[in-house]
C-alpha cells in the first residue's frame, strides 16, 4: 500500500494511492495569512525547544512548543511523540488544554501503557491482533499478548514507548515538528525493519496536521495513529457526555467479548453508536445494547462514508456546548475508532493536577480496521518493500 498526497496553496490536498539545564531554541517564521477568513494575526508562530527529562535508560526526551499566530499553543515530547498539551481559545478567547495527559516523564514511562496511552503515536498496529497472531504470505507471526487475549498497540514495547529523533519545521506561515523512528526487523514479532517518519503541522487555521510515512524492508503490517484524548471543556473538567458528537459512518465493526472484530460490517442505524446526527455522547451510553456492554462504553471502529479510497473526507465533529469548542477530523483512513474513555478509574493525575475518571476524555483514532490481517474482507495493511505507507489526519478547531 503506498499513498501519495498533493497539496497546494495550504489548503486540504487529495490523495491517490499508487500500489507497489534548560536550552531554549526559537524558531520564527513569517506571518501568512492562510484565508481570506482567518482572524487577525497577533504574532508570529513559534516553536521552542527544552528539556523534559531522561528515561530511565538515560535518554534525553525534549519538549517542543509550538505557537501559532493565532496563540494556539501544542507541546508535544519525544518520548512516544505524544501530544502532551493543546491550548486553544473558548467562544471569549479564554484559553484552555483540551487533551489529557501527564506533568512528568516518569509518569508517562510507568502509567501510560499499558493503560490509557494519552497522545502518543500508535505502531506498529494500532488496536488489537486477535490472539498476538498473523500469518503474511504463508508464514505465522506472534506478537506479545499485553491485552490478553490479543495484542495491542504494536506490543508491550510498542512505538509510544521510544524517543523519537526530532527536527524543528518552518514553512509558509506554519510551523511543525518531524519525528523519525527505525523499529528493525522482529521488533514486538513484527517482520521487516520498519522506518518510520511522523510530522505534526500547526497551522495558522487552528489545525494540528499528522502526517505518517513508513517503508519496510520485508513485508509486513502497518497500522498506524494518535491516541489523543480529548475534552473541549478542559482537561480535568469533568466527564465528556455532554459533548456533542457526529461521525461519517453508517457502518461499524461489530467485536466480540475480547473486543476484536467478528467480521462483520453492521450498519449503525437502530443502534446507540448511530451518531450520523449530532448526539451527545452521554445520551445513549448506558443503554444495554450488548456491544456498550462489552466495551463498558464506546470502544469502537466506526466504517467512514466516503466517495472514493483517496480523499481527506470530514471523518467527525465534536462540539462542546459550554465553551463553544468545536472539533473537526479529516483523514484519509478508511476507519476511526471511537473510544469514550471507559477504563479511566480514578487512579490517575493528569497535568491540572486533578484525576481522571470514567469518560473524562474520549479518543478519535483514525486507523484501518481493527485485526485486518485475520479478514480478508477488511481494507489491507500489508506493506511491501518498494511501497510507502503514506497517510494523513487533521484535528481542526475553533469556536461556535
Amino acid at each position: 500500500m503506498q499513498l501519495s498526497r498533493s497539496n497546494s496553496g495550504g489548503r486540504l490536498g487529495r490523495l491517490s494511492v499508487r500500489l507497489g539545564s534548560v536550552a531554549v531554541l526559537i524558531v520564527t517564521v513569517a506571518m501568512i495569512a492562510t484565508s481570506a477568513s482567518a482572524a487577525p494575526h497577533k504574532h508570529r508562530p513559534t516553536i521552542t525547544k527544552e528539556l523534559f527529562g531522561f528515561t530511565p535508560d538515560g535518554i534525553r526526551v525534549d519538549r517542543f512548543t509550538l505557537t501559532n499566530s493565532r496563540g494556539m499553543q501544542v507541546k508535544i515530547i519525544t518520548f512516544g511523540g505524544i501530544l502532551q498539551s493543546i491550548r486553544v481559545p473558548d467562544r471569549h478567547h479564554r484559553m484552555a488544554n483540551v487533551t489529557l495527559g501527564f506533568a512528568t516523564l516518569n509518569d508517562y514511562v510507568k502509567k501510560n501503557s499499558p493503560g490509557p496511552y494519552f497522545g502518543a503515536i500508535i505502531g506498529r498496529y494500532a488496536n488489537r491482533i486477535a490472539k498476538g497472531t498473523f500469518t503474511l504470505d504463508g508464514v505465522t507471526h506472534h506478537l506479545p499478548i499485553n491485552n490478553p487475549p490479543n495484542s495491542l498497540h504494536g506490543g508491550t514495547v510498542g512505538f509510544d514507548k521510544h524517543v523519537w529523533q526530532a527536527t524543528a519545521l518552518q514553512s509558509n506561515g506554519t510551523v511543525g515538528l518531524e519525528l523519525t523512528l527505525t523499529s528493525p526487523d522482529g521488533d514486538q514479532g513484527y517482520p521487516g525493519e520498519l522506518k518510520t517518519r511522523v510530522v505534526y503541522t500547526l497551522t495558522n487555521r487552528s489545525e494540528i496536521r499528522i502526517d505518517y510515512h513508513a517503508t519496510t524492508n520485508k513485508p509486513t503490517i502497518v497500522n498506524l495513529t494518535n491516541h489523543a484524548y480529548w475534552n473541549l471543556a478542559g482537561e480535568g473538567s469533568g466527564d465528556i457526555y455532554g459533548h456533542v458528537l457526529r461521525i461519517n459512518a453508517s457502518h461499524y465493526t461489530p467485536v466480540d467479548a475480547t473486543l476484536i472484530p467478528t467480521g462483520e460490517i453492521a450498519p449503525v442505524a437502530g443502534t446507540p453508536l448511530d451518531f450520523t446526527k449530532p448526539t451527545s455522547i452521554g445520551a445513549r451510553i448506558r443503554n444495554s445494547f450488548s456491544q456498550l456492554l462489552i466495551g463498558r462504553g464506546y470502544d469502537h471502529n466506526f466504517v467512514l462514508n466516503r466517495d472514493d479510497s483517496t480523499s481527506l473526507v470530514l471523518a467527525a465533529d465534536v462540539r462542546e456546548p459550554h465553551s463553544g469548542r468545536v472539533l473537526d477530523v479529516f483523514t484519509d483512513q478508511p476507519g476511526m475508532q471511537f473510544y469514550s474513555g471507559n477504563f479511566l478509574d480514578g487512579t490517575l493525575v493528569g497535568t491540572s493536577g486533578r484525576t481522571y475518571r470514567q469518560s473524562d476524555g474520549f479518543a478519535l483514532e483514525t486507523q484501518h480496521f481493527p485485526d485486518s490481517p485475520n479478514h480478508p474482507n477488511f481494507p489491507s495493511t500489508v506493506l511491501r518493500p518498494g511501497q510507502t505507507f503514506q497517510t494523513t489526519t487533521i484535528y481542526k478547531f475553533s469556536t461556535e
